[in-house]
């Protein structure tokens, strides 16, 4: 495969990850859209999500704003989230009242579980809720020695810090390896 169609490949790949929903859009997909979106929504049943509340920047890029953990964010196992027209509908634990909020528009990100909600009723506001994020444990390894030892078509490095007695080990197929661009001429 070419590098231009790899690119072209893999850049709607990731344009598959975002799916987008809007009320009153004349996008084909906005039916299939919705669906996907609501599929997720109902998916969460029972499970705890986290619930944060942002004002709109500006620039309308909710990647610009700040998600880490505020003060008035929650986290709550959801129950029974349901769509009934274009309304989600959901429960919160120990309440017996019926939540709702009703979208002019719905963002899926499908690789980091989030689900953006841009509510009619508050135009500056965008819900994002979804699955708690993955805190991965990051090693930082000061002085490390490196080592690439071929095993039939895969390449496992060894990445050792004596001083701090640290060994990982990652294996990498040769695509893998080309998809990296490595290049260190400056």
């Amino acid at each position: 495969m070419t590098r231009s169609k790899l690119e072209t490949t893999e850049t709607s790949k990731i344009m598959q990850l975002k799916t987008v929903w809007q009320q009153g859009s004349t996008n084909p997909e906005n039916a299939n859209n919705f669906a996907a979106i609501s599929q997720f929504w109902t998916s969460l049943n029972g499970k705890e999500v986290a619930w944060r509340q942002r004002l709109i920047p500006p620039t309308g890029d909710v990647t610009e704003l700040n998600w880490e953990p505020q003060r008035f964010d929650e986290q709550f196992l959801i129950s029974n989230p349901q769509v009934r027209g274009i309304t989600f509908y959901w429960y919160k634990p120990n309440t017996p009242q019926e939540r709702s909020t009703l979208p002019h528009k719905l963002e899926l990100d499908a690789l980091r579980q989030q689900l953006y909600i841009y509510p009619q009723s508050q135009k500056e506001v965008v819900l994002r809720v979804g699955l708690p994020e993955i805190v991965y444990q990051k090693l930082v390894l000061q002085t490390p020695q490196v080592e690439c030892t071929p095993k039939g078509e895969n390449y496992t490095f060894t990445f050792r810090d004596t001083q701090q007695l640290i060994e990982v080990q990652v294996t990498l197929s040769g695509e893998q390896i080309k998809n990296l661009n490595l290049d260190f001429k400056k």
